[in-house]
């Protein structure tokens, strides 16, 4: 299993007559320890078109130091990373392989930039001896390995200050104060390997990207931003990082329903097959992840109740019934990531978003095009709102409203995706069909609830067991749904003010 840990860090532009302040004047440091002068080599890999540094992801093998070996860091906020460490090995480790798989598929991961760094390290400690941070002054000569500009080099020294794990990150405030009052700014690249390949590239004349103006643009754009986010979330949902798996599915749905939203600025010929293999990866995605849901609401309800109503093995039965209906898709989730249906889609998903199936209509004006497809969806929410709400409660009437919550998604994301070029009538819009949905998926997760809570009582009942408690909670879930029923009438009337849809217009 590889080691992973989080990476705190801030990087300063220095030069070689730069000489660190006394850091002991910053707040909470006691002391500081020179640890002496450390020689790195450190060679990044990447493919020929440098994707992983495209999405500030790097991957290197280096020697020297106490961590020598291969190192895959993930980009998580502004100066924060996590980092991945496999021992020192010839080849890329598997493990890391797999992380990667997403982004370069069938491409080569090849060496591309080399960095020697002359680091001399030190460290800052409380008065306890306890280690707050690591200094570091690194001169670094970088030379291109691959691609254009091979062969070239850059040199510069810059100051590294990386916080001790669990510290505090008032420390690197701190630190930062004096080293700003003794004239050290702030690096402008965000790692090394980013000022590598902007000092060692070819002189270019970049181009601005375009601002959508079309239609055809602005869907283009939320199809390209939840493709981007299938990709980034393929390595968090193999390291089972939380939320990882829901996040990655509802992209999927969001990507699918704007395809059936924009059928006419997209060619159904193109989208449909994706379509379907996007319901494809959202049912593995959904496998555990229905369970676990289900798991915790029944769970929330058992532990609130007394124990004068907890009757029978209540806790035990629920395990018992929780293990033999999972799947164990832990690894079947990563057997679908690493498998050729899985990557021949992302390559279907990435021909689209590099030649888009675009139809004519694509090209008319945002303002006149995306009202009309939100309106739609609209309008498809409010038929199946009133054919759930024409319907006695019972069976037919759950079953119309589980429709009803699909309409609501499907409105949510065309107002989700049109938002950028029609503003805040779109967000407001937006804003109260989500109260729609959420309220529509509350019910049905009582629905399903429901639904266990009758097989729970059937299995204790069939082994001797009080079904008492099992009833019990079947009560409470059909009063909270009864509630919901209660409350949808009024969240459904604000979404349904006129007003939103004529703003939506102009």
């Amino acid at each position: 299993m590889a080691d992973t840990k989080r990476e705190i860090e801030r990087k300063y532009e220095a030069t070689d007559d730069t000489r660190l302040p006394d850091l002991t004047r910053a707040a909470g440091v006691d002391r500081t320890v020179h640890r002496g002068l450390t020689e790195l080599d450190a060679v990044y890999h990447d493919t020929a078109d440098l994707r992983l540094a495209a999405d500030a992801l790097t991957l290197r093998r280096r020697t020297g130091g106490a961590d020598e070996g291969w190192h895959l860091k993930f980009p998580v906020a502004t100066g924060i990373r996590d980092e991945i460490h496999e021992p020192l090995a010839d080849t890329l480790p598997p493990p890391l392989a797999a992380l990667l798989r997403s982004r370069v598929r069938h491409a080569e991961i090849a060496p591309v930039v080399r960095l020697l760094s002359a680091r001399d390290v030190h460290h800052l400690t409380a008065a306890d001896g306890t280690l707050l941070a690591e200094v570091s002054v690194d001169r670094v000569r970088a030379e291109r390995l691959a691609g254009e500009g091979t062969g070239a080099t850059a040199t510069w020294t810059e100051i590294e200050v990386e916080l001790a794990d669990d510290g505090d990150p008032a420390v690197l405030d701190a630190v930062e104060k004096r080293l700003r009052k003794a004239g050290v700014r702030p690096a402008k690249s965000a790692s090394k390997l980013a000022r590598a390949l902007a000092e060692t590239a070819p002189a270019q004349s970049g181009k601005a990207a375009a601002r959508p103006h079309t239609a055809g643009d602005h869907v283009l754009a939320y199809v390209r931003e939840q493709i981007r986010k299938i990709v980034d979330l393929d390595p968090a949902v193999r390291r089972d990082l939380p939320d990882s798996v829901h996040r990655m599915r509802v992209a999927t749905r969001r990507l699918r329903s704007t395809f059936k939203t924009h059928r006419k600025l997209l060619d159904r010929e193109i989208t449909d097959p994706l379509g379907a293999e996007l319901k494809w990866l959202a049912a593995e995605l959904g496998l555990d992840r229905d369970q676990e849901v289900l798991d915790e609401r029944i769970g929330t309800r058992v532990e609130a109740l007394p124990a004068t109503l907890t009757l029978g093995p209540v806790r035990g039965r629920l395990r018992a019934w929780s293990a033999a209906r999972r799947t164990g898709s832990r690894r079947r989730i990563i057997d679908v990531l690493d498998g050729k249906r899985y990557l021949d889609l992302l390559d279907a998903l990435d021909a689209l978003s590099a030649d888009p199936p675009l139809l004519p209509a694509a090209g008319r004006a945002p303002h006149k095009a995306l009202p009309r497809a939100v309106l739609k969806d609209y309008d498809r929410l409010a038929t199946r709102l009133d054919r759930a709400l024409g319907q006695p409660p019972g069976p037919e009437r759950d079953t119309a409203l589980h429709e009803a919550r699909k309409a609501a998604k499907r409105a949510r994301y065309a107002g989700e995706a049109a938002r950028p070029a029609l503003g805040k009538p779109a967000k407001r819009f937006t804003k109260r069909v989500k109260a729609v949905q959420s309220l529509l998926g509350d019910h049905q997760d009582s629905v399903v609830a429901r639904e266990a809570l009758r097989t729970l009582a059937i299995q204790s009942h069939a082994a001797g067991e009080t079904a008492f408690t099992w009833g019990l909670l079947y009560g409470q879930e059909e009063a909270a749904a009864e509630a919901l029923e209660r409350e949808l009438p009024e969240v459904w009337a604000r979404a349904s003010d006129s007003g939103l849809r004529a703003d939506l217009r102009t």
